[in-house]
């Protein structure tokens, strides 16, 4: 890879933060999805709402989204943007040997949310794996991934 291609370095090979002054105001959305694999006995206590901690998968739906908000506070040259909207979907496929996690962030812009959307994902996973491990010491977060990104 070419170095010059690298958008968060500057002439000197030193990190900066991509300058959008000039760049378009566009509708832009972003999806990202991953996976936490967890033993059938901790989606069952996860199901039925049972996990000491709470409800698992509203807890981890806030943080996502949580998370989504903040990411330029925690990603140092992200720029800080105020999504418009963002969603996260769980699903437990017939496997019964995890979470899937889906994650989608909107926002009006001049660059792009993926960022947004794989820290959705990521928190949440993060957060399942919080109020899990007391149960479950064989989880796995895996497969985080920016599955699209769109601009009109």
């Amino acid at each position: 890879m070419n170095p010059n291609q690298l958008t968060h370095l500057d002439r000197r090979g030193e990190a900066s933060m991509v300058d959008v002054t000039l760049k378009p105001v566009q509708l832009r959305e972003a999806v990202a999805r991953g996976e936490i694999h967890l033993q059938t006995g901790t989606l069952d206590l996860v199901e039925s709402d049972a996990v000491a901690k709470g409800n698992v998968l509203a807890t981890a739906r806030l943080a996502g989204i949580m998370a989504a908000k903040r990411t330029g506070d925690l990603i140092p040259l992200c720029h800080p943007l105020p999504i418009s909207h963002c969603e996260i979907q769980f699903e437990i496929p017939k496997s019964r040997d995890r979470i899937n996690i889906c994650a989608s962030a909107k926002i009006s812009a001049q660059t792009g949310v993926e960022m947004e959307a794989l820290m959705a994902v990521s928190v949440a996973a993060l957060t399942i794996y919080d109020m899990c491990k007391a149960v479950d010491k064989t989880m796995r977060i895996t497969g985080i991934e920016l599955v699209s990104k769109t601009k009109k």
